[in-house]
């Protein structure tokens, strides 16, 4: 029998609400009380505090709105009104949670609170909203400009990080870099969790019987495309059809994928890539108990 599945607007809500409170103790018990920082718009609205003393919790909100609006062409209206709910939410959190100061060692408050604020963001992510417009911005100026999304997002914090050094200290700014670097690294692994997957292409004069034994042996799904190999500098001209085999595994099954195919062809051409979501088909996950 089928288990019942809750439906997708509960399950957003509950990641929404989570990255909302991961995000408000992140800011109230870690960087706000010791004047840290993060990057993005969350950055921009922390040095704004520390500078003019503004209200933390309306500065979020403030400096979010234009890229919530921005993100209502970019995106879509659904997301513009998720991020801009989770942002009055956030807002809320930041004026009535009492969350307590934690600690005030530096390298304690670098580490813990850009992983929890990682958290909230990641979980926000996961819900269909953000946080932090800034990606909205490096979507809309990257579509005008020659530089990347992730070039933009840096030059950016660089600019962020600058101003803090040059009006809170250096110490303050290299601390803040920390922080920021943690919370990234937690945000890629909120959204694509422990089990990454791998891609692996697998080219071989003996495709049938890697076939089978990825099926058979290894219990993967595959796909086959067909190609041609050959086409070497001496014998260009000389080329026969070949099967082209694609699956995805854990990274833990690429080893055992590799050792199984060199047994069967020991010249095949493998190579892997990343695999940042995958769902549905013959996947492999881990029990959850």
């Amino acid at each position: 029998m089928k288990q019942p599945q809750l439906p997708h607007w509960l399950i957003d809500t509950v990641y929404i609400v989570a990255g909302i409170l991961f995000c408000g103790f992140a800011l109230k018990s870690f960087l706000v009380p010791n004047q840290f920082f993060d990057g993005g718009v969350t950055g921009i609205s922390l040095l704004l505090h520390e500078l003019y003393h503004f209200n933390i919790a309306y500065v979020i909100v403030i400096c979010n709105i234009p890229f919530i609006l921005m993100g209502a062409f970019q995106v879509n209206k659904s997301f513009a009104i998720k991020t801009f709910i989770a942002v009055i939410g956030l807002g809320l959190c930041l004026s009535f949670v009492p969350y307590p100061q934690i600690t005030s060692d530096k390298l304690l408050v670098s580490i813990f609170g850009g992983a929890f604020m990682g958290i909230g963001v990641g979980l926000a992510i996961r819900g269909g909203c953000a946080l932090d417009g800034i990606e909205v911005l490096a979507l809309y100026t990257g579509r005008r400009i020659s530089f990347t999304i992730s070039e933009i997002i840096l030059g950016i914090n660089i600019i962020i990080f600058l101003i803090a050094a040059i009006e809170l200290g250096l110490p303050t700014a290299l601390y803040s870099i920390l922080t920021y670097y943690t919370a990234s690294r937690t945000i890629n692994f909120v959204i694509e969790g422990l089990e990454e997957y791998t891609g692996v292409t697998i080219i071989s004069s003996e495709s049938t019987q890697v076939k089978e034994q990825l099926v058979m042996s290894l219990g993967r799904g595959i796909t086959v495309f067909k190609g041609e190999r050959g086409f070497l500098k001496e014998s260009f001209d000389i080329s026969q059809p070949v099967d082209i085999v694609f699956t995805i595994v854990t990274r833990l099954e690429v080893r055992r994928l590799r050792n199984l195919v060199h047994d069967i062809d020991p010249k095949a051409f493998i190579f892997t890539s990343t695999i940042k979501e995958a769902a549905g088909g013959v996947l492999k996950r881990k029990p959850r108990h």
